[in-house]
């Protein structure tokens, strides 16, 4: 039936002349005629509707809502006023409302599946996803061609946990149309979710390929890399995205993030700061430039990053945060607890408490910074990474090695020719936080030098030779090979090309359980061995806040830093016994008590001229740039001796571990 034809003559009439003022431009006079034929009794779901509509043209949400709210409960069985009321609730941002007019019953009855639709958005959007996958079950039953509506009711599937469900909508969707990106998504996104990770990665290179200008593929490439731990090909991913969108600011604070997390500080400094650029008001590239300035040695860069996050009225929290490490390297350590207060506790939480850890050591409080430290070890415990599992690992490698280095097993490997084509390399070791930092800083200012710190080149070498076991398989020709190996990736990672007459010292404290290896590739080397008391070792790395590689991951529980302390000396002292290895020792607390007096020996040792300006290791370390050891503050500083002895405050949480380290408290000549 006619719309006119339902009406009474004077609404008719009125909605006639309304709205041809209308399309006249004349909209008040439009509004003045169906008001007054609403006043004179005209037809309310009519009028109130027409009026609703030229309220919303005019952008007067409020009174379209009333306006069309009144025509609705005049009628409420008819869908188009329903369907335009709900597009203005939407518009205001009510969305309870918009559900509540977009019933069940009222879908079911509407042809058009209008109100299903409707239904469907709004609920998804409130995360009533039950109900969104209700209503979007109700459009795909009655127009199963509507890809849209397959692509959210599998959206709204995973949201509830049917992920098969969501897989078998998002595949329908993408077979109804295999042209749209975000479908390709979020099928990739919910292969995934069911395993089917192969598939996954294959739909989102196909899309990445086929859209060249669509960085989103990409950026799900570099999600789940990162899930599977695949480090490598998820900073590939996403270098290859952020060339696709440079100005996409979220891609730009994850590559931020992840050059951090390899050392790559000028390029993350450069995200940060370009992330700042795009949106001055991003939080994480704040607490991310703190960082990176942090262990940059940069503590005059705080005063101005602080300024600026002021200026944009980033929230007290993360100032607090950031004010915290400014306090901290100001020594002005009682305003550093004070900020750390204000810090909220899902802010870098790990960071935070660690930092905790090191104010309060520094203010004497000893129980509280033990405390502080050790809920830093256990957050880092329940990472994704299986750290505790990965820590055992190695401890049980580092004792499989301890079981075959005997002096049959040495004596049956096959003589080398010992003419070499350069001169072999010096290695300095020690167990972690025994002073390697200072001193390969102190040989950094040394002319005759280059000194590479903690490097794989070494830790390539063995993963290529096959490990200790197959050491003594390796003829003249292997392990010519292998020397030419190692100095090939020294050459990629080398701050300088090794010239004639220059020295090349590798740093790695835990090179102790290599020296096996040393010894079979470059059996001239010579070693700094870099001591310190067992206690104040363990304790500092125990304080740490190293990033979990297998090795670190020993360090998240006192027995398991023990454990591994006593294996890795066990090592070291096996290879001593079964060669002849070439070894100068330094001891931390002569080091700190007189740095020239225990260093100059070693330059003797190195067969290096010494020069005075090597024990200005300030100067040195500042030119240095990043220090990516847990060192990074200390270095700069002005030798201090507070390190030394600083475990018998922590006395009673070491004792535990006593019967381990005792042994080696006795043999390096210290006491408990």
């Amino acid at each position: 039936m006619d719309q006119d034809e339902m009406l009474d003559s004077r609404t008719a009439d009125a909605l006639r002349q309304a709205v041809g003022a209308a399309r006249s431009g004349d909209v008040a006079r439009a509004k003045l005629l169906a008001e007054d034929a609403l006043s004179e009794g005209g037809d309310k779901a009519a009028l109130n509707a027409f009026l609703g509509m030229l309220q919303a043209r005019s952008g007067d949400l409020a009174a379209a809502a009333r306006h069309l709210q009144a025509a609705h409960e005049a009628r409420p069985t008819d869908t188009t006023i329903a369907c335009n009321l709900i597009a203005v609730l939407i518009d205001k941002g009510d969305l309870a409302a918009a559900l509540a007019v977009a019933t069940a019953d009222l879908a079911k009855t509407d042809p058009t599946l209008r109100i299903a639709r409707y239904r469907g958005f709004v609920a998804q959007s409130l995360e009533d996803f039950p109900t969104a996958v209700e209503a979007y079950e109700h459009v795909v039953a009655g127009e199963p061609g509507d890809f849209e509506s397959w692509n959210n009711l599998g959206n709204a599937r995973s949201a509830t946990g049917d992920l098969e469900g969501s897989v078998t909508a998002l595949e329908k969707a993408m077979v109804l149309n295999p042209h749209a990106p975000p479908t390709r998504l979020n099928l990739a996104v919910a292969l995934r979710s069911v395993g089917r990770v192969e598939e996954a990665e294959a739909l989102l290179r196909r899309t990445s390929e086929e859209f060249p200008d669509d960085a989103r593929a990409l950026h799900e490439l570099y999600v789940q890399y990162k899930k599977e731990g695949k480090q490598d090909e998820a900073m590939a991913a996403l270098e290859a995205a952020i060339v696709r969108d440079p100005e996409n600011a979220n891609l730009q604070l994850k590559f931020g993030v992840e050059c951090g997390l390899i050392n790559r500080v000028d390029e993350a400094e450069q995200a940060f700061r370009k992330v700042l650029d795009l949106d001055p008001t991003v939080v994480d590239a704040y607490v991310g430039l703190t960082v990176q300035f942090e262990h940059s040695n940069r503590e005059e860069e705080f005063a101005p990053l602080i300024a600026r996050a002021e200026a944009h009225g980033i929230d007290e929290g993360t100032l607090a945060f950031m004010r915290a490490f400014e306090f901290r390297r100001a020594k002005r350590f009682d305003e550093a607890l004070a900020s750390l207060e204000l810090v909220p506790p899902d802010l870098q939480r790990e960071r935070t408490t660690h930092l905790r850890g090191q104010i309060l050591d520094r203010l004497g409080r000893v129980d509280e910074a033990f405390e502080a430290f050790s809920e830093t070890n256990r957050l880092h415990q329940e990472s994704q990474t299986n750290p505790l599992e990965r820590s055992a690992e190695l401890r049980a490698q580092v004792r499989d090695d301890l079981a075959f280095m005997t002096p049959e097993w040495a004596a049956s490997w096959p003589a080398v020719d010992g003419a070499r084509e350069r001169p072999d390399p010096v290695f300095l070791l020690g167990f972690p936080r025994s002073g390697t930092t200072l001193l390969d800083t102190i040989l950094m200012g040394h002319p005759g030098t280059v000194v590479l710190e903690e490097q794989p080149p070494l830790n390539l070498t063995e993963k290529h030779v096959g490990g200790t076991a197959a050491i003594p398989g390796l003829d003249a020709a292997a392990v010519a090979e292998a020397r030419r190996f190692y100095w090939d990736e020294i050459a990629k990672v080398a701050p300088e090309p090794i010239a004639p007459g220059k020295m090349l010292i590798d740093k790695s404290p835990l090179f102790l359980t290599k020296a096996v290896l040393i010894q079979r590739l470059f059996p001239n080397a010579r070693f700094i061995l870099a001591l310190r008391h067992p206690c104040d070792v363990l304790l500092s790395c125990f304080m740490s806040n190293f990033r979990l590689n297998n090795a670190m991951s020993n360090f998240l529980r006192l027995e398991d830093a023990a454990e591994f302390y006593d294996l890795t000396f066990s090592h070291w002292e096996r290879a001593n016994a079964l060669f002849p290895l070439k070894v100068h020792t330094i001891v931390y607390e002569r080091l700190v008590e007189d740095v020239g007096a225990e260093v100059r020996p070693l330059f003797d040792f190195l067969g290096l001229e010494w020069r005075d300006e090597v024990l200005d290791h300030q100067a040195t370390a500042k030119k240095r740039g990043l220090i990516t050891t847990a060192s990074y503050a200390q270095v700069v500083e002005p030798i201090y001796k507070r390190a030394a002895g600083r475990w018998q405050g922590y006395r009673k949480h070491l004792e535990p571990i006593f019967p381990i380290l005792e042994p080696w408290v006795r043999k390096f000549g210290y006491s408990l």
